[in-house]
C-alpha cells in the first residue's frame, strides 16, 4: 500500500522544483536550532511578507503573572463592524515563528472573513518550556475578555484558533480555561493540531512525503516538556490534550487534518472523543497532502476549500 499524493499539490511542487525546498533536512533529535534555521519554506513562516491592505494592526502589551510583557497584535477589517473576534495561536513546533513570520498569513484569513483576530507572541520552548506558551495564551485571552469594550467585541463570539502547536495550544488553552472556571469561548478551531507527545513511531508510508517527521515531532516535545515527553503518564494533558481524560463542556469544535499529515490519527481520534463527550465536532480530512500544505501552495483547488470551510466557520461564531 501507498499513499497518494493529490496531483495538482505534486505538479506546484515540479513546477518550481519545491521539492528541495519543502523536504525536511535529516538533521537529528534535538536539534532545534538547525529546525529554526530552515524552518522558512517547509513550515509556512517568512519574514517581512506584503500584508494586504485591507487589514489595519494595533499592538498591545499583555502582562503575564511572572512580570513578562507579551506583543499581541490585533488585526482588523477595515469595514470592521462588532462581530466575532478569535485568538489565533501560530505553530511552529513550539520552538519557532514570530509575529512578523505569520503577519501576512493572520491578516489573509481576516481580510478573507471580515473577522477580527488577535494573536499573541507568546514565548517559544526549549528556552520557555511548559507551562510558560501556555500560560501566554490563558494571559491573553483572559485580558481579551477584560477588555472586551476596547476591543469592541461580543463576549459571546470570542473564539480561539490555531495551526499545527498553535492548534494544539488552543485545545489545550479550553481545557485550562474550563479547568480554572476561566472564560469559556464560544468555539474552537483546530487547524492540523498537535495533540499527542506519543506520536513518534515511524510510519514508512508516510515518511517520503512529509514536511513534518517524527524526528522534528520528537524534537518539538522534547523542546515543550523535556524528558517527560511520551511518558506513559502525561506530563500534563494541557500540553497534550488528547490525553485526557474528560473532553466534556469544551465548546464547539472544528478540525482539520490531512493524509500525509503524522498528526492525522491523533486529530481524528481526538475529534471522535469529543464527539463522544458531547462536544459539537467538525472533522474535515483532505487526501494526499501533508503538513500545512495550504500554507505552503495556498493556489491550488483542495487549499481553497480548506481554507473556505475555516473562513465559514469564523464567520459563524
Amino acid at each position: 500500500m501507498t499513499w497518494t499524493i493529490n496531483p495538482e499539490f505534486r505538479a506546484f511542487l515540479e513546477r518550481d522544483d519545491l521539492y528541495s525546498k519543502v523536504r525536511p533536512a535529516k538533521l537529528p533529535v534535538g536539534d532545534v536550532e538547525g529546525r529554526r534555521r530552515r524552518a522558512a519554506l517547509r513550515l509556512g513562516f517568512v519574514t517581512d511578507p506584503a500584508r494586504t491592505p485591507e487589514v489595519v494592526t494595533r499592538d498591545y502589551p499583555i502582562p503575564t503573572p511572572d512580570g513578562h510583557r507579551l506583543r499581541a497584535r490585533l488585526y482588523l477589517p477595515l469595514d470592521w463592524r462588532p462581530g466575532p473576534l478569535g485568538l489565533f495561536l501560530h505553530g511552529g513546533g513550539w520552538f519557532v515563528g514570530t509575529l512578523d513570520q505569520v503577519d501576512a498569513s493572520i491578516a489573509d484569513y481576516v481580510a478573507r472573513s471580515g473577522v477580527a483576530l488577535l494573536a499573541p507572541e507568546y514565548r517559544l520552548a526549549p528556552e520557555h518550556p511548559h507551562p510558560t506558551p501556555l500560560e501566554d495564551a490563558y494571559s491573553t485571552l483572559t485580558w481579551v475578555f477584560e477588555h472586551l469594550d476596547e476591543l469592541d467585541a461580543d463576549a459571546r463570539r470570542i473564539f480561539v484558533m490555531g495551526d499545527s502547536a498553535g492548534g494544539g495550544m488552543a485545545a489545550g488553552l479550553t481545557l485550562l480555561s474550563r479547568d480554572r472556571g476561566g472564560p469559556t469561548p464560544a468555539a474552537q478551531i483546530l487547524i492540523a493540531p498537535m495533540l499527542d507527545d506519543r506520536t513518534v513511531l515511524s510510519d514508512p508510508l508516510l515518511d517520503e512525503h512529509l514536511t513534518w517527521t517524527y524526528n522534528d515531532n520528537i524534537t518539538a516535545w522534547q523542546a515543550l516538556l523535556a524528558d517527560q515527553a511520551a511518558a506513559d503518564e502525561p506530563a500534563s494533558v494541557y500540553a497534550t490534550p488528547v490525553r485526557a481524560d474528560d473532553l466534556s463542556g469544551l465548546p464547539d469544535t472544528f478540525i482539520d487534518t490531512s493524509t500525509l499529515d503524522i498528526f492525522r490519527d491523533e486529530d481524528i481520534a481526538f475529534a471522535s472523543r469529543l464527539l463522544q463527550a458531547g462536544v459539537q465536532t467538525e472533522l474535515h480530512v483532505y487526501p494526499g497532502v501533508p503538513h500545512r500544505w495550504d500554507r505552503i501552495a495556498p493556489e491550488i483547488e483542495i487549499s481553497r476549500q480548506a481554507i473556505l470551510a475555516r473562513i465559514r466557520v469564523m464567520q459563524a461564531v
